[in-house]
């Protein structure tokens, strides 16, 4: 009874909330599924990696609270948050950081050495269709591909398409020496939808009702304190992001 009421209690909330805000929840357990509702935008926005612009401030935020491997003694605390209109994705990332450190040069560098946010996304409800894995370090440099079969037949978005990824961060784009004070630090992208259909032919563009599968993810591989954050969690022994079947769910409202 306790649980069926905690149940309605976040359904209810959730209802009430649904018109200004993004809503998180989580059904319990370990292997719980994740779901995030994406509201829509109805006003241009600037890409400028305001946290706190009006656009931003009445949607909640999804939060990395697991990991893979060991526990690291370097924990960020990790938030993004999403919105959409017609033709665009919105994204943006806050990041509570230390050991910061960001060496990759050009889109398509394995930005994942460096201190990194990830979104991976399949832009429908079936998995195996594919998925498109958007890495993006501290300095706003990106990798994103798409594949059908997880680190087997990786397809690197054309340089083009890249150009139309709009992209704002808040370090440089080189941080090296690393960064060993606490540093908050925040990216944000406009990613167009269309730009996916390329790459995938089951793309279904976002509208009310709409379901897409994703997972969130922060690394820092290659930094003096390695670690691998999750939204949703991945059920395996040593980190690994590219486990689809784990992806938890984005709601289009």
């Amino acid at each position: 009874m306790v649980l069926v009421n905690r149940a309605i209690m976040i359904l209810v909330s959730c209802g009430l909330l649904g018109m200004l805000v993004g809503c998180t929840h989580t059904t319990n357990g370990k292997d719980g599924a994740m779901v995030y509702e994406v509201h829509r935008l109805y006003e241009a926005m600037t890409i400028d990696a305001n946290w706190e612009k009006p656009a931003w401030q009445n949607v909640l935020p999804l939060e990395l609270k697991r990991f893979m491997g060991d526990k690291p003694t370097h924990f960020p605390k990790v938030q993004a948050k999403l919105l959409y209109d017609d033709a665009n994705l919105y994204v943006i990332f806050r990041v509570d950081d230390r050991y910061v450190r960001a060496v990759a040069q050009k889109h398509q560098d394995p930005v994942c050495r460096d201190s990194c946010v990830e979104f991976f996304f399949t832009p429908g409800v079936d998995v195996a269709r594919g998925y498109f894995n958007l890495e993006m370090n501290s300095g706003g440099i990106m990798l994103l591909r798409f594949q059908t079969i997880p680190r087997s037949d990786s397809v690197a978005l054309a340089s083009a398409d890249l150009k139309r990824v709009e992209i704002a961060h808040t370090l440089p784009k080189i941080v090296d020496p690393e960064l060993t004070e606490p540093t908050t630090w925040f990216v944000e992208y406009r990613l167009p939808v269309d730009l996916l259909s390329t790459y995938c032919s089951t793309v279904v563009p976002p509208v009310p009702g709409v379901q897409w599968r994703a997972n969130f993810f922060k690394c820092a591989d290659k930094t003096s304190h390695p670690h691998w954050l999750t939204w949703s969690w991945v059920d395996r022994p040593q980190p690994e992001f590219h486990v689809p079947e784990s992806f938890g769910t984005l709601v289009f409202k």
